[in-house]
């Protein structure tokens, strides 16, 4: 170290103590910064993709969720006129032409709780995301974003894909909830639909709720016409009563 203070760089040149102290503080806040901005967890997809509902992509081993949207299951019902109608396949169908063979590259912006990866995609320059929801075969998702709600408005102003008839959203029918006059039935439990319809040897329909006296030994056949249902009120519609 030369006299002075200050310290010798390369031959006989020196750096000033302030000016060695600056660049230091430099250093030390870039090396801060590359710490702790986040990375992207995931690298961006790109391939031929599989579409395997309104909202789902498989490229290759990965599972795609489409961000910021949700389409009806492919079970789904919904009704135009009074008469019911696969959306829930037709959304999907909808999503196979549009993206046809073509090549699709998804920006990854999340990992959902299933381990897909969440992903705004695109095609020829296209946003699947906002197609979808613009053509009304998807829902803005509001719960974790709001970036399609205005192509929402416009599909449902214009009564396209789900928007020309009634529907139940698919989060709700997820959840047990269905559209009167479809003729959906569930036959396999699901959540908030624990109540079994039972029909017994006379051919009585009868329906039983959790902590019910027979619930437990009830058995649901599908086979025979036995079914879940959401609600008492929708088990009374359908044609079955309380047990005596």
């Amino acid at each position: 170290m030369a006299r002075g203070g200050s310290r010798q760089l390369g031959e006989g040149r020196c750096l000033a103590p302030a000016k060695w102290d600056g660049a230091m503080a430099f250093l030390i806040r870039w090396a801060l910064v590359a710490f702790l901005v986040p990375w992207p967890a995931r690298a961006d997809i790109a391939g031929h993709p599989t579409a395997l509902d309104g909202d789902t992509l498989q490229i290759g081993a990965e599972r795609i969720r489409l961000h910021g949207i949700d389409a009806p299951e492919r079970r789904q019902t919904c009704s135009v006129r009074g008469e019911p109608w696969d959306c829930g396949a037709e959304a999907t169908r909808a999503l196979v032409a549009f993206i046809a063979d073509r090549r699709v590259a998804c920006t990854a912006t999340d990992t959902d709780r299933y381990g897909r990866t969440v992903a705004v995609c695109r095609s020829g320059g296209a946003d699947l995301n906002a197609w979808m929801v613009a053509q009304g075969w998807a829902l803005a998702y509001r719960r974790y974003a709001v970036d399609y709600v205005h192509q929402e408005a416009a599909a449902q102003a214009a009564r396209r894909g789900v928007w020309r008839g009634e529907f139940v959203a698919p989060w709700e029918w997820r959840r047990g909830k269905r559209l009167a006059g479809t003729g959906e039935v569930l036959t396999k439990p699901q959540t908030g639909c624990r109540i079994k319809g039972n029909i017994s040897r006379s051919g009585e329909r009868i329906y039983h709720v959790p902590g019910g006296r027979f619930y437990a030994r009830t058995r649901i056949d599908a086979a025979k016409g036995e079914r879940w249902f959401c609600s008492e009120q929708e088990a009374l519609s359908a044609g079955w009563r309380a047990p005596r």
